[in-house]
């Protein structure tokens, strides 16, 4: 053994109470409706086979289980897991049958199900595991938590979450095991397995499966083997049994069956090597299974198997053979016909290609699955791979083969022989870290198989792994070391403790063992501790050492639930009681425990343990050989926190071996039977401590006496007292006689014992009667701690100070200052003793024993280095940091005194001003001890680590300090318990963090500083980064409609409260509403002339209407912009489609006109594009954040045919608002089959806007298919309707945008030109083609210029010229070339090129090619000709392209004035012209018309979105010149033609305007497009109402919260919604395809800011500072905006602010990053801001004159008076302010007496509202508190003085710094000057009556006891007096004023304390110079 184990003799503990324990899922399935005979669940589909619904009323019940079912219940345990700690729970998985049950229950609650599942074959075992679900975006895992259930051919997986998987077995499981990464499969070893194998390799035994999706993997292994290196190899041992798996650490424990050996192996995941290495030699015989038996073994290995045990009696897998009924079916892996019943579960068995991301191609193991599983015959021959996992393929038995393979041995040697399929990769790799050693001798006896692993650890840290082997009846422990490497573990060494059961209890690090003779012992890690009490009469038979542990006892049993729950079995009265037996053998019995009955007679009536199982924390079940299981409690080591704390302190300290033996003996102590109750704890822990350390305990006064005060410390779990039976030592018995408890609480309420009581004099005592140097009061020295004593005081005097900072445990000091001050005196420690003295003086002086250390004892004691004279106080540290003087570091203990290190820190940080306090220089400030135990794990980093990163750069020492302190986890409740003098400059650096705060700090540094807007800002911003919804809090959500009978109009769903705000003055949106509502007929009035009959009067009435019909018809396009992403859809209703209504109403009877009366021709498919736009509007509500998933989108398809248009809209918007990627691609292809045009349009333009710019090939292969010219030139023609082959060259265009691809840029510039071919193919709408070539071109190249990498040999721009101008056509290139031979017979095109049909789209793709760019040759190319000439030879609207092409070129050029518009039109149109020419005026007029439109175009799109004012008043001005011009029309110089013209360019500029002024909802716009709107003449066609309802749509784009960017992406998007040729009639897409004006959605992005008030959450108004970055036309600007209000774009801006004096100022700095803003504003632009104290929101005080601090009058006090507490309420509105004015400002009866402090109290209030700082309220009244003591001169304690001093010591730095800015400190008022007054001038009174005190003090006098002493400490604490001895020392020779001035250095002590102690000290170094022994002082 390499390990002593130190074993306390004949020491006994009490266990807590006994409770009879039933599974509760044995309960549960006695009532369940189980469906265990019943063969109708065969029928269901495997989805719904877990469902445990009881189908068809059949109850089962517990009578119709067979006993073989019973047997096989089996349950597991385990701590449960959640987030909330509040109370632990446990929680069962218990199996019996088909039905596993998950069950939580805690000692608070009864047991309730939380899962039942019911499965379709009996359940081999189910178990809890944690699968990593790997993130798509990153390499972060989320871990879900699962069930496993399995069967014999599948395992169901439940996750929490509610997915569900079943997972195909593919051979015969005997086990299965969780790990860190997933799940373990044991492969079960047939008998004809043992056949040596053919060439092959032995076939892999274990396997994982990292997700219920995967695959099965085979493991590898990596042996430490000295024959083979480290040969990496499948394990494919058949020997090899796991015993046990391990999470943390990754371990795996496997067991030899031949060598009789256990081994540990680390589980991890492959290395790439490791993979290949295995991969590239799977064929080389694995000579050596395991790497631990040289090749020669082999065969023998291999006879040796058939001894093994049958597959079922291995002790893991005990009872698992019972399914060998249905396993005889499943013998051979081929024998897959049994499945055929499932086909479903076949179905499942494959992984579905798209349902994992990451999951492996389907691999040949799926494929070998599919096949067997529907063609028994052929799989075998056809998959040779199959013979690695097939472990019974060589089975003789063709049974259930139908007879098609003739035998199965003959294919499967074939298939041996044919080539090795692929292999499987690995996943997982287990390394050996540690294995048995093998005895010599004979082996088969050296050990069994473990029956029990488990890890524990010991009360010192050290972690051990056990196993238990039942045949020995011994316990294996190897003690192992976690090294820095994680897979690499230590194993120094192995303890074998006699055991016949163990189970391991975790919270108390010990576990409990259960010896041979019956008795139960607790053992920390290999130490033993004591036994265990049973509180029962079955502790007769179990505890007592002799050994008969069969007495007959009777026993209580409490076998129902009923009284299971809390019922003590209490002491019975035994002859009352009947022999139990005959109750007991009831069903509890478990059958297959029979076999550890044998040797036991069954007669024995006294029932003894017989084995331990489901540890839970400190719980664990004992059973019973009567079948009966108890549950019983361990106790803990200690309950009270400060003994805790001293526990931890003393195992820090000590060497391990004698911390052990401290821990073991305490632990026999405090829970020996009978032994005292909890509140005793802290004195029965003194007395151990101090015997232990050498003190006779009965001998000292304090330590015997005061036993029979009240105790005072809350009772945390207190135990009930046992009555006390056996077992104790004699140690025990004189320990019994004095526990007393002493405790003074520092309030004098409690009543503090009084001095004179405590019965000191020396008669009454007789121990005392000795001398004082008697061997009474010696030291023991050789008590276990005696030489450790100095240390020991070293860290309790550190836990000490580290209590002193926690205003929850100050408390408790003062029990711990009484042992301290013992210790101190017995060193000789006199400095700490005053130190004591100084801190709890009434308390102190009552203590004057002291034991004497033999002088020869002294060497002995280790006098550690930390150990100075000079006491290490805390509050004197920090007093000397404020007051700006240097210290030495002060000593912490890591992991116990946490808060002394994060104070000390915080004040090197922020009061010193060291920034690198915290990471660098901590050692200037720290000294951190050593511990006593070398092999300690370094310091824990902190209790709770937060995941705030700790950042310095520029930032103030206030932000440092507040996101260093919230990285350590410090919170504002920590906060709160700090006291109020140390926590004063960390309330301030809050302060000064509120005002200023960054935007981008993290919740947690928000929470510290109080600003909930921030915190609620952060923490969408969080919940952003994790999932995509629309967090918590407040969203936007539109208000649920009121009428129920307003018709759906599709526009409910704008957001009432945003727009309230925006457009607060009038009713702008309802007006929009009513002009885009399409859902309600028209009103159609024609008046009935006299002479127009009946029937005409019908027809003019319908012409009417289809005129109407017209703007109607175009009305959907607009409404789409107008309600763009304002609806999140609700998952289980459908989209509502507000219907297209083409019927009139006529007054005055309201009668109906319907167009299909067939009076008037209407045209056919009229309303096919209009439906289809309405489909998009609606589709387009949706907005991108909803959750829409694949089925949702399908559950929309309509049932009715003529709704199909409709639903291709919707699918077309779905693909803009990015939804339809989640449509699974079997939809997508299921959709285009169909062959209906639209579909197939809406579903191409949506996928390829959804995956904009991103090259993805399966979306290319789709878009391919419909483009003749993508395809190889020899495939089949496939007949693709013409305008589906537009939205397919766009949908090119818009996958790869802005990637410059150059086939498809080749490709495309030919389509440009493509002739019509020999049929009727790509002859009609030619032009529409052509463009959209143009178009895509543009997009693929967008931007890139002259850049084009690798194009030049394409001559792009050159080509596109020639598109534009006309000439030769050039040869065609490449593939191509075939398809153009012969000439089309319809058109006659020649060999030039048709200009008229390629102008357009090469004019568009050159603008898109060099957007931007400047790029003046080619803008030049574009510029309108010079000479009539040429003019007449170009189309009036190719001017217009060209103009907008060229000024979007040259896009840093255009400026908005009307100067640079009329600079466009060439010089001859603007000179006066020479009347001898032949010029036509109609001509000229159009052409500048046109250009003048393209110019206007153009600064529509450079100033898209900006509403930039100049640009508005420019366009604005050519509107309204315009108009004039057509007001004309009627003239002869206009005629219709040119009514035409005007009205297209006044429709361009229209849309201009609305471009600019995007989202902002602009008045004079509006008045335009209703003007628009109300002509329906017969010139107004379809094309022009859709191009002004878009105007429409884009000023108020989705409802006022989007507006347009000037991307080029955007640009591109709006050069094809808004291209200038717009449809005659609502079935024309001749010249442009109409779907493609709602590609403006792609411009379109979210720049409203929101404000929210944070604790109304509702919006409001707030005033914004933005700031833009300057640029060449501008310099750095400011402007005010009143939010809620658009942004300008983001790039252009330098931060956004939110300005006081309103709302907390809050700023977004976007130099840096605008990540930050964007997310707010893609979440709806919510951001929270805070209303600051006393002012109103802008909405109920427009002017700002009702704030309260409006009101106060100016001089402060007066502002007081005038304070009224009822006004707190406009304040602020948190209740606890609001509830303190209430009961402590307002007068009332009771409190007349005390007017002035109701005063001050108001005052107060006043003070910390008005500053913002209502947390300072309890500093304030603290402060008041104690200087109200201080006066009445009632302290029992210094310690508020100590805080006293602190906030002074602050507050004159602060004043000696003279800090300009007042404004950051926190006490500005004059509250602490009058406070600070009134403490001096009671001490300077004190001191006037009592000099001669203090100066007794000096020359240590003896003190004597009464409240003066109190008065002493605290002036001596305030006035910063050190310990006296040095002040003595120092005053040598002072005579004089002067002298003392000199030295004031050397006495430390502040200048302004000397002046007052002059005399005093001057008398007293005149005085004599003797000095008495110091510590007479203290004594009576």
């Amino acid at each position: 053994m390499s390990e002593v184990v130190y074993e306390e003799t004949a020491t006994m503990i009490a266990a807590g109470d006994l409770q009879s324990f039933v599974p509760f899922g044995r309960e549960h399935c006695r009532n369940h409706p189980n469906a265990f005979n019943l063969q109708l669940r065969e029928l269901q589909p495997a989805s719904e086979l877990w469902s445990s619904d009881g189908a068809a009323g059949l109850v089962g019940s517990l009578q119709e289980v067979s006993l073989q079912e019973r047997e096989r219940e089996s349950w597991q345990l385990r701590k449960g897991c959640t987030g909330v700690k509040e109370d632990e729970f446990e929680e069962e998985l218990y199996t019996a049958g088909n039905m596993a049950v998950w069950s939580q229950g805690s000692r608070t609650q009864a047991s309730s199900v939380y899962k039942a599942f019911t499965v379709d074959s009996p359940v081999q075992q189910a178990l809890w595991c944690n699968f990593a679900v790997p993130q798509n975006n990153n390499d972060a895992e989320e871990v879900e938590q699962m069930v496993c259930i399995v069967q014999s051919s599948c395992i169901n997986v439940h996750t929490v979450t509610g997915k569900d998987f079943i997972s195909p077995l593919p051979f015969q499981v005997s086990n299965v095991w969780a790990t860190k990464f997933g799940l373990l499969l044991e492969r079960k070893n047939a008998a004809n397995d043992t056949q040596p194998n053919p060439p092959g390799e032995p076939l892999p035994t274990v396997f994982s499966i990292l997700h219920p999706l995967d695959e099965i993997a085979p493991i590898v292994c990596k042996p430490s083997g000295p024959f083979e290196g480290s040969r990496v190899q499948y394990v494919s041992d058949s020997n090899m049994k796991i015993v046990f798996t391990c999470c943390q650490p990754s371990i795996v424990v496997s067991y030899d069956t031949v060598q009789g050996t256990h081994t540990v192996w680390a589980l991890r995941k492959v290395t790439h090597d490791e993979r290949s290495m295995v991969l590239r030699c799977p064929t080389e015989p694995a000579g050596t299974p395991l790497g631990l038996m040289a090749s020669g073994f082999l065969a023998s290995h291999l006879r040796n198997a058939s001894h093994l045990d049958s597959p079922g009696g291995s002790g893991g897998s005990g009872g698992l053979g019972s399914a060998a009924g249905i396993s005889s079916a499943f013998s051979s892996p081929l024998h897959y016909s049994a499945l055929h019943s499932h086909p479903s579960r076949i179905m499942t068995s494959s992984p579905g290609v798209h349902s994992r991301v990451h999951s492996p191609s389907i691999s040949n193991m799926a494929a070998l699955r599919w096949d067997r599983a529907h063609s028994p015959g052929m799989a075998a021959p056809s998959f040779s791979g199959a013979s690695r996992f097939n472990t019974s393929f060589h089975s003789p038995s063709p049974r259930g083969h139908h007879g098609l393979l003739p035998s199965l041995n003959s294919t499967a040697n074939e298939s041996m022989a044919m080539p090795e399929m692929e292999p499987i990769i690995p996943d997982l790799c287990v390394e050996q870290l540690w294995s048995e050693a093998v005895s010599s001798g004979c082996q088969r006896e050296m050990s069994s198989q473990a029956s029990k692993v488990f890890l524990t650890s010991d009360l010192c840290e050290s972690h051990y792994l056990c196993f238990l082997v039942e045949s020995h009846q011994h316990l294996r422990c190897v003690k192992f070391i976690e090294s820095n490497d994680v897979t690499q573990l230590i194993f120094p060494s192995v303890t074998t403790i006699p055991a016949k059961d163990a189970a391991p209890l975790q919270n108390i690090d010990a576990m409990l063992v259960l010896e041979a003779c019956g008795s139960l012992v607790i053992y920390t890690g290999i130490t033993r501790v004591s036994k265990v009490h049973l509180p029962s009469p079955l502790s007769h038979s179990i505890s007592l050492t002799n050994h008969l542990p069969y007495l007959s006892t009777p026993v209580e049993t409490v076998s129902t639930p009923a009284n299971a729950g809390s019922r003590h079995i209490h002491r019975l009265n035994e002859d009352a009681m009947p022999s139990p037996v005959s109750e007991l053998k009831s069903l509890n019995i478990k059958q297959h425990e029979a076999s550890f009955f044998e040797d036991f007679s069954f007669q024995q009536a006294t029932p003894y343990i017989l084995s331990l199982r489901d540890p839970v924390c400190n719980r664990v079940t004992l059973e019973l050989s009567s079948g009966v299981m108890l549950r019983i409690c361990i106790p803990e080591i200690a309950t009270s926190e400060l003994v805790k704390k001293c526990l931890q302190a003393i195992r820090f300290i000590l060497p391990r071996e004698v911390a052990m033996k401290v821990l073991v003996k305490w632990y026999n102590i405090y829970n020996a039977p009978g032994g005292p109750s909890a509140h005793a704890e802290w004195s029965q822990f003194v007395t151990c401590f101090m015997t232990l350390m050498g003190y006779n305990t009965e001998r000292l006064a304090w330590t015997r006496h005061l036993q029979f005060e009240v105790p005072l410390s809350p009772v945390i779990a207190a135990k009930k007292a046992r009555p006390s039976d056996g077992g104790s030592d004699e140690d025990w018995d004189y320990l019994l006689a004095s526990h007393y408890h002493r405790q003074i609480n520092s309030q004098p309420v409690c009543g503090s014992v009084d001095p004179n009581n405590v019965p000191v004099a020396e008669k009454e005592d007789p121990f005392s009667a000795d001398s004082p140097s008697s061997s009474s009061m010696k030291l023991e020295s050789s008590a276990p701690l005696f030489p450790h004593i100095p240390a020991l005081f070293g860290v309790l005097h550190l836990l000490y100070q580290e209590l002193q900072l926690d205003e929850l445990h100050r408390a408790r000091a003062s029990s711990l200052v009484c042992l301290l001050q013992q210790l101190a005196r017995d060193l000789q420690l006199e400095k700490y003793v005053d130190l004591y003295w100084r801190d709890y003086p009434s308390l102190i002086s009552c203590f004057t024993e002291r034991c004497i250390i033999d002088q020869a004892a002294i060497g002995q004691m280790h006098r550690p280095s930390f150990l100075s004279s000079d006491p290490p106080c805390v509050f004197n540290w920090l007093s000397s940091c404020l007051r700006g003087e240097a210290s030495p570091p002060f000593p912490y203990l890591p992991g116990i005194c946490q808060r002394t290190k994060l104070l000390v820190l915080s004040y090197a940080l922020y009061i010193i001003g060291d920034d690198n306090a915290t990471s660098t220089n901590v050692w200037k400030y720290l000294l951190k001890l050593s511990a006593g135990q070398r092999s300690r794990v370094s310091e824990p980093n902190s209790r709770r680590q937060s995941s705030v990163k700790v950042r310095f750069s520029s930032e103030s020492l206030a932000e440092q300090l507040v996101v260093w302190l919230t990285s350590q986890g410090f919170t504002l409740k920590d906060l709160e318990s700090v006291p109020f003098g140390v926590a004063l400059p960390i309330r301030e650096a809050i302060y000064q963090c509120r005002e200023q705060p960054s935007s981008d700090w993290p919740e947690e540094v928000c929470l510290l500083i109080g600003r909930q807007d921030l915190t609620k800002q952060a923490h969408k911003m969080t919940l952003a980064k994790s999932k995509a919804s629309v967090g918590s809090g407040f969203s936007l959500v539109p208000p649920a409609s009121s009428e129920a009978d307003e018709e759906e109009d599709g526009m409910l769903d704008i957001i009432h409260e945003v727009t309230g705000l925006i457009w607060s003055q009038d009713l702008r949106i309802q007006e929009v509403r009513r002009l885009l509502q399409s859902s309600r007929p028209v009103r159609v009035s024609v008046v009935q002339q006299p002479e127009v009959s009946d029937h005409e009067y019908i027809e003019e009435k319908e012409n009417k209407l289809l005129q109407l019909c017209q703007r109607t018809m175009a009305l959907p396009v607009g409404r789409g912009l107008f309600t763009l992403f304002s609806y999140h859809p609700v998952p289980t209703e459908p989209l509502p489609v507000p219907k297209l209504n083409l019927t009139g109403r006529a007054p005055p009877r309201n009668a109906m006109v319907d167009l299909n009366s067939g009076n008037i021709d209407v045209p056919p498919n009229m309303t096919n594009w209009p439906s289809f736009h309405n489909g998009v509007a609606a589709g387009l509500k949706i907005a991108p954040a909803s959750q829409v998933d694949s089925a949702w989108i399908a559950y929309n398809k309509p049932k009715s045919p003529e709704l199909a248009n409709e639903y291709a809209g919707f699918l077309m918007a779905l693909g803009l608002n990015g939804h339809l990627t989640k449509l699974a691609t079997l939809n997508i292809h299921d959709y285009l089959t169909k062959g209906h045009e639209m579909t197939s349009i809406g579903l191409l333009l949506g996928v390829s806007s959804a995956k904009l710019g991103t090259m993805d090939m399966s979306i290319t292969r789709l878009l391919s298919i419909h483009i003749p010219a993508l395809l190889p030139p020899t495939s089949t023609e496939l007949d693709v309707p013409h305008n589906v082959q537009v939205a397919a060259v766009i949908g090119i265009g818009l996958v790869y945008q802005g990637t410059g691809h150059r086939h498809n840029a080749e490709v495309l510039l030919s389509e440009i030109g493509r002739p019509p071919g020999p049929e009727m193919e790509y002859c009609t709408d030619r032009e529409s083609y052509s463009l959209a070539a143009g178009l895509a071109l543009g997009m693929v190249c967008l931007g890139h210029g002259s850049n084009l990498i690798g194009m030049t040999d394409l001559n792009v721009p050159e080509q596109l010229y020639q598109y534009m101008v006309g000439g030769h056509r050039r040869a065609q290139a490449g593939a191509s070339r075939e398809r153009h031979k012969s000439p089309s017979y319809q058109i006659k095109e020649g060999d030039t090129i048709n200009v008229d049909v390629t102008c357009p789209g090469a004019t568009l793709a050159l603008a898109m090619i060099y957007l931007k760019t400047n790029n003046r040759s080619i803008a030049d190319w574009l510029k309108p000709p010079d000479t009539w000439f040429l003019l007449d030879f170009i189309k009036p609207e190719f001017l217009l392209l060209r103009t907008l092409a060229r000024c979007i070129i040259m896009w840093d050029e255009i400026l908005p004035n009307t100067e640079w518009v009329k600079s466009n039109i060439p010089q001859i149109m603007r000179g006066t012209f020479d009347p001898s020419e032949d010029i036509n005026m109609d001509t000229m007029a159009q052409a500048q018309d046109y250009i003048t439109a393209g110019a206007c175009m153009a600064l529509g799109l450079r100033f898209a979105g900006s509403a930039n004012s100049d640009a508005f008043d420019c366009l604005y001005e050519f509107a309204k010149t315009f108009m004039k011009m057509m007001s004309f029309a009627g003239t002869a110089a206009v005629g219709a033609m040119g009514y035409y013209n005007l009205q297209t360019c006044l429709s361009m500029i229209l849309l201009a305007m609305s471009m600019v002024m995007a989202g902002s909802g602009n008045l004079k716009v509006l008045q335009l497009c209703r003007f628009f709107h109300k002509r329906t003449g017969g010139e107004m066609n379809y094309g022009f109402h859709m191009a002004h309802h878009m105007a429409l749509g884009l000023l108020f784009l989705g409802g006022g919260r989007y507006t347009l960017s000037t991307s080029n992406s955007a640009i591109a998007a709006l050069l094809c919604a808004l291209y200038p040729h717009f449809p005659a009639h609502s079935t024309d897409n001749r010249y442009h395809l109409q779907a493609l004006r709602h590609l403006a959605v792609l411009a379109a992005e979210p720049r409203l800011l929101v404000p929210v008030d944070v604790d109304s959450l509702k919006p409001c108004y707030a005033l914004l500072e933005v700031t833009y970055k300057g640029t060449k036309w501008y310099n750095e600007t400011t402007v005010e905006l009143m939010a809620p209000t658009l942004l300008p774009e983001l790039h252009l801006l330098k931060e956004v602010k939110v300005k006081g004096p309103r709302y907390w100022e809050l700023s977004l700095n976007l130099s840096k990053e605008t990540q930050h803003l964007k997310s707010i504003l893609v979440r709806d632009g919510v951001l929270y801001v805070k209303l600051r104290a006393g002012q109103l929101p802008y909405k109920d005080d427009p002017q700002g004159w009702k704030s309260l601090l409006a009101t106060a009058v100016s001089p402060r006090n007066s502002g007081v008076t005038a304070f009224k507490p009822e006004a707190i309420s406009t304040f602020t509105s948190e209740p606890a302010l609001i509830s303190f004015a209430e009961f402590f400002c307002k007068t009332s009866e009771g409190l007349k007496s005390r007017e002035d402090s109701l005063m001050l109290f108001s005052a107060m209030l006043y003070e910390c509202v008005s500053q913002e700082c209502p947390e300072m309220l309890p500093t304030y009244i603290a402060i008041e508190q104690a200087v109200g003591a201080l006066r009445q001169g009632d302290f029992q304690q210094t310690f508020p003085l100590w805080q006293l001093r602190l906030v002074v010591e602050l507050w004159d730095g602060r004043m000696l710094r003279g800090l300009a800015n007042k404004h950051d400190t926190l006490l500005t008022s004059e509250f602490l000057p009058v406070m600070k007054n009134a403490v001096d001038v009671a001490l300077d009174n004190w001191l006037k009556d009592h000099s001669s005190l203090v100066r007794s003090y000096m020359r240590g006098e003896v003190l004597s006891r009464d409240a003066q002493s109190i008065m002493l400490a605290c002036f001596l604490v305030y006035r910063s007096i050190p310990c006296f001895r040095n002040t003595q020392a120092n005053l040598e020779g002072c005579n004089s004023f002067a002298d003392l001035l000199l030295r004031s250095n050397q006495l430390g002590i502040p200048l302004r304390d000397l002046l007052r102690l002059v005399p005093i000290l001057l008398s007293s170094a005149s005085g004599p110079q003797s000095l008495l022994f110091p510590l007479q002082a203290f004594s009576s």
